[in-house]
Protein backbone atom coordinates (compact mmCIF):
# COMPACT_ATOMS: atom_id res chain seq x y z
CA UNK A 1 0.00 0.00 0.00
CA UNK A 2 1.36 3.64 -0.66
CA UNK A 3 0.06 6.96 -0.09
CA UNK A 4 -0.88 9.27 -2.65
CA UNK A 5 0.83 11.99 -4.13
CA UNK A 6 -0.94 15.72 -2.79
CA UNK A 7 -1.21 16.38 -6.52
CA UNK A 8 -3.97 13.47 -6.98
CA UNK A 9 -5.87 14.85 -4.69
CA UNK A 10 -6.14 18.27 -6.12
CA UNK A 11 -6.51 16.59 -9.05
CA UNK A 12 -9.58 13.94 -8.07
CA UNK A 13 -10.95 17.05 -6.12
CA UNK A 14 -11.12 19.18 -9.37
CA UNK A 15 -12.46 16.29 -11.12
CA UNK A 16 -15.49 15.59 -8.85
CA UNK A 17 -16.10 19.58 -9.50
CA UNK A 18 -15.99 19.59 -13.12
CA UNK A 19 -18.57 16.37 -12.91
CA UNK A 20 -20.96 18.58 -10.36
CA UNK A 21 -20.85 21.06 -13.21
CA UNK A 22 -21.29 18.89 -15.93
CA UNK A 23 -24.20 16.67 -14.15
CA UNK A 24 -25.94 20.55 -12.88
CA UNK A 25 -25.66 21.19 -16.76
CA UNK A 26 -27.15 18.32 -17.83
CA UNK A 27 -29.85 18.33 -15.70
CA UNK A 28 -30.96 21.84 -16.56
CA UNK A 29 -30.82 21.09 -19.83
CA UNK A 30 -33.19 18.02 -19.59
CA UNK A 31 -35.37 20.26 -17.12
CA UNK A 32 -36.12 22.65 -19.68
CA UNK A 33 -36.01 19.90 -22.65
CA UNK A 34 -38.98 18.77 -20.23
CA UNK A 35 -41.33 21.47 -19.55
CA UNK A 36 -40.70 22.65 -23.34
CA UNK A 37 -42.23 19.38 -24.40
CA UNK A 38 -44.95 19.40 -21.57
CA UNK A 39 -45.74 22.68 -23.04
CA UNK A 40 -46.40 21.64 -26.58
CA UNK A 41 -43.39 24.39 -27.32
CA UNK A 42 -41.91 21.62 -29.36
CA UNK A 43 -45.22 21.41 -31.45
CA UNK A 44 -45.25 24.13 -34.34
CA UNK A 45 -41.72 24.65 -34.00
CA UNK A 46 -39.61 26.59 -36.90
CA UNK A 47 -39.65 24.07 -39.61
CA UNK A 48 -39.96 26.02 -42.71
CA UNK A 49 -43.44 25.53 -43.38
CA UNK A 50 -46.70 27.77 -42.74
CA UNK A 51 -47.97 26.97 -39.19
CA UNK A 52 -52.11 27.07 -38.31
CA UNK A 53 -51.74 29.85 -35.25
CA UNK A 54 -49.69 32.31 -37.40
CA UNK A 55 -52.35 32.08 -40.66
CA UNK A 56 -55.22 34.96 -40.29
CA UNK A 57 -58.12 33.14 -39.48
CA UNK A 58 -60.64 32.50 -42.20
CA UNK A 59 -64.02 33.89 -42.26
CA UNK A 60 -66.58 30.92 -42.21
CA UNK A 61 -69.77 32.85 -41.60
CA UNK A 62 -70.72 33.51 -45.89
Amino acid sequence: MHRDHELHGRRRSRNFGLLAVLLAFILIIFGVTVVKIRTGGFAEGFDHVARPATLPAEDVSQ
